[in-house]
């Protein structure tokens, strides 16, 4: 690792924090007030500064990060310091201690093109990542419930409660497992020491796909328990961080016996992990990321969904635990003219348009500007530097790079590929050398069909499914096949059109509008001008493809 960090805090975290950065090669300088700890640092970490002088250490041009471990209300001012500084920032949980705060965060870190890395350990704990693996290969089976326990006998707090002090990793598991967002939650807690500290919090979780959840934190407990439990409909899966075996599958069954639920019993099955320390996992990570610029497991994104669920959380507890809900990160729906799906995450800063639709699991990264009455299907991922024109439409499993440009009036039809890169490897970092690709006003790309970057897709051009398109499109051109080649034009409307008349004119079986090729052997319209919306009337199709195509009587029951 080449990434040199300063390490800002040197407390209880703080120096575990140390002891991985430095035996990773990536430690510089320890920036602590406390004075008296610069011999033990100097001891266990020669060769490494010592410094109480925060503005000096993020001068230093020798530092390209820092990682911060210090009380969680110093979090965003000391972000915000590091990002200005140039710094990439690993901090720990939580990113800050309000969403107005966190979002702020994460707008900066995009403008400034920073890595902003929350520490949410618990995501690279090697008994989280294989639970992870099970769930997304189907080994559990439909997951149905999942809790999560955290209980212990000390280290009482009174700057914050319990649910923002123990909650927050619990919260960042269950999102990375589930890979969705709660809609709804509640929350109703207990303060017995300190007036107006909950001691002790269950919250409760419901999820757009039908899960449910619940946390349960304590510190008044009698003995520590650090547990998550799995329900699926196959297996049960149970996380156990204070046990030995910290992995244990359940295959319990329910059988229906009489119209009556029976439990049966399975012998537990012991999952192998590999070894590994999960903090030093999580700054090998960080340190990687600072290298290849790729985003992290637990950027800041998942760091203020993380927050705005501890913030719902919060104002249950605050109403004696009624529904919360949540809206989209940094954009409340009374501010907005357009709509995005709880599930969906939207980067700040980003330009959307009135009446644009961004639907389950999609993806705006910051940057990225989409025009108005737009329509995104389930996971689509739009990524920073991405211009989408108005009234375009992506169908689901969609990636749209950097380097696109998509005019108005463009659909893209499901699991369609498109690229940025000629000659991608993995070792070469090409991150400066995406390839501009042009989608013009009003084209079609097929389910499954791939677009190799570099090209211009002309306007109105209809591109086959499942066909490779490696070279310029024309206006109006029907392309199939790998490679794709030309095999007739296309009216506005989709229709073919193979013959033309005497005059060479060639008519839209659905529209009756008139193309011609001119000079160039270019095909125009000759009753619109290709910039022009379709008249009300022609705007609604009455017919189905192969009525109009081939003379076949069709209806929606038929379809």
């Amino acid at each position: 690792m080449s990434t040199s960090v300063a390490l800002i805090g040197m407390g209880y975290w703080g120096k575990n924090l140390a002891r991985n950065l430095h035996q990773l090669g990536a430690l510089h300088t320890v920036c602590e007030a406390d004075a008296s700890r610069q011999a033990d640092v100097e001891e266990k970490y020669p060769g490494v500064a010592f410094s109480g002088d925060l503005e000096a250490v993020l001068a230093n041009k020798e530092i390209g990060a820092v990682a911060i471990a210090t009380p969680a209300v110093t979090h965003f001012s000391l972000v915000k310091k590091a990002l200005q500084a140039g710094k990439d920032v690993f901090v720990e949980k939580p990113l800050a201690v309000s969403v107005k705060e966190g979002a702020e965060l994460v707008k900066l870190a995009g403008e400034l093109g920073r890595i902003l890395f929350v520490g949410h350990i618990l995501q690279y704990h090697p008994a989280v990542l294989k639970l992870k693996e099970l769930i997304d290969g189907g080994a559990l089976g439909k997951v149905q419930y999942l809790y999560s326990n955290r209980l212990n006998h000390g280290k009482i707090r009174t700057e914050e409660n319990i649910l923002w002090s123990f909650a927050p990793h619990d919260i960042s598991v269950m999102l990375g497992l589930l890979g969705e967002v709660p809609e709804a939650v509640s929350c109703q807690g207990g303060a017995y020491l300190s007036p107006d500290v909950a001691d002790v919090t269950v919250s409760q979780f419901t999820f757009p796909s039908g899960v449910k959840g619940h946390i349960f934190v304590s510190w008044l407990h009698p003995m520590k328990e650090q547990r998550l439990v799995v329900v699926g409909s196959e297996k049960m899966a149970v996380f156990d961080d204070t046990a030995t075996d910290k992995l244990v599958l359940y295959p319990h069954k329910v059988e229906w016996k009489d119209r009556v639920p029976t439990a049966i019993k399975a012998e537990a099955e012991i999952v192998e992990l590999p070894a590994g320390e999960p903090l030093k996992a999580e700054c090998a990570h960080f340190l990687e990321c600072c290298e290849s610029r790729r985003a992290p497991r637990t950027d800041g994104t998942e760091g203020l969904n993380v927050l705005r669920i501890l913030d719902a959380c919060q104002r249950s507890m605050d109403q004696q635990g009624g529904n919360v809900g949540l809206e989209s990160p940094g954009h409340a729906a009374q501010e907005r003219d357009w709509f995005c799906h709880p599930t969906a995450v939207v980067d700040e800063p980003s330009d959307i348009g009135a009446g644009t639709k961004i639907w389950h699991y999609s993806h705006v990264m910051p940057g990225a500007k989409i025009g108005k009455k737009c329509v995104f299907g389930q996971n689509v991922n739009i990524d920073g530097g991405t211009v989408i024109g108005n009234n375009v439409k992506v169908q689901n499993n969609v990636s749209i790079y950097t380097g696109l440009v998509i005019e108005d009036d463009v659909f893209l039809g499901p699991s369609c590929v498109l690229t940025n890169v000629t000659n991608p490897r993995s070792q070469v970092n090409r991150h400066s050398l995406y390839e501009t690709t042009i989608i013009r006003r009003g084209a079609s790309v097929g389910a499954n069909a791939t677009i190799v970057c570099g090209i211009t897709m002309g306007r109105y051009c209809l591109i086959g499914s499942g066909s490779v398109v490696t070279k310029d499109v024309p206006d109006y051109a029907m392309m199939v096949g790998v490679p794709a080649k030309k095999i007739c034009w296309v009216s506005r409307h989709g229709l073919p059109m193979k013959e033309a008349d005497a005059n060479g004119v060639y008519t839209c079986p659905e529209s009756g509008l008139r193309y011609q090729e001119n000079a160039e052997g270019q095909l125009r319209c000759l009753d619109l001008d290709e910039e022009a919306p379709l008249p009300d009337h022609l705007a609604k199709g009455e017919e189905f493809y192969d009525q109009i195509v081939h003379g076949k009587r069709l209806t929606n029951q038929d379809s």
